[in-house]
């Protein structure tokens, strides 16, 4: 028997809307952890195609660690404000309509609900009890006219998450240079590809695709943009 992700009595479903939506933070986990583990190795696998020292990489997969992870999180802080800035810029247009146009503002709601199948007495009842409340009346604006959230997502914890996925995943491919292992590039290639991996079935569990497939095509992009890295850094090498 299939198992159900929460309960569904009276009481379970009241404590759980009672909490509200919750904001995912996902994308931003995968994004700095997929960029951190790709870009890191990429410099690995440049410098070993170069034929640099194992010295010489660290230094640069150090400096891109911590360089461009905190390059990523102001980009993501800046981007995710942005879109909380346009969120709240909306919101403040609809406040307004609403104030100086209620009717025509009401008219959209009566238009938003009749396309989902209400009519008559239903239609009339559902357009009065969301008008009844101005918060309630702007959030399903915002959601039905915009498609957004009722609350915008949190820019610090949205950087946040990019900087340490990045950190976490972007150190690595540098830890076999670190120790000073034998062979550190093809440890290097193992641990990456098993950091690959591992992203992409984790972010399986919330797609509709297999773990297995989404972690095989995470490790297939991320491979790819090693040997390019490698390819071009031999290249260059052999050209000079």
């Amino acid at each position: 028997m299939p198992v159900l992700e929460h309960e569904h009595s009276a009481d379970a479903i009241r404590r759980r809307l009672a909490r509200g939506p919750r904001t995912s933070y996902l994308r931003d986990w995968v994004y700095g952890g997929i960029d951190g583990a790709i870009t890191t190795f990429a410099i690995v696998a440049g410098a070993a195609g170069a034929g640099f020292s194992d010295r010489v990489a660290l230094i640069l997969g150090i400096a891109n660690v911590v360089a461009d992870g905190f390059s990523m999180a102001v980009g993501n802080y800046t981007s995710t404000k942005a879109e909380g800035d346009e969120y709240r810029r909306l919101r403040a247009i609809e406040e307004r309509h609403i104030r100086l146009a209620p009717e025509g503002e009401a008219e959209e709601i009566r238009q938003i609900f009749a396309a989902k199948g209400f009519e008559g007495p239903d239609l009339e009842r559902a357009v009065a009890v969301i008008t009844a409340d101005r918060r309630r009346w702007i959030d399903t604006m915002m959601t039905e006219e915009y498609g957004l959230p009722t609350e915008p997502r949190s820019p610090r914890r949205a950087a946040a998450a990019t900087f340490v996925a990045f950190m976490l995943c972007g150190l690595v491919p540098l830890v076999p240079l670190i120790f000073g292992l034998t062979d550190p590039f093809a440890t290097a290639i193992a641990l990456t590809a098993a950091v690959f991996f591992v992203i992409g079935a984790l972010k399986g569990i919330w797609a509709t695709a297999p773990w297995w497939r989404s972690g095989v095509e995470t490790l297939a992009v991320g491979l790819g943009a090693a040997l390019l890295a490698f390819a071009i850094g031999y290249g260059i090498q052999a050209i000079l």
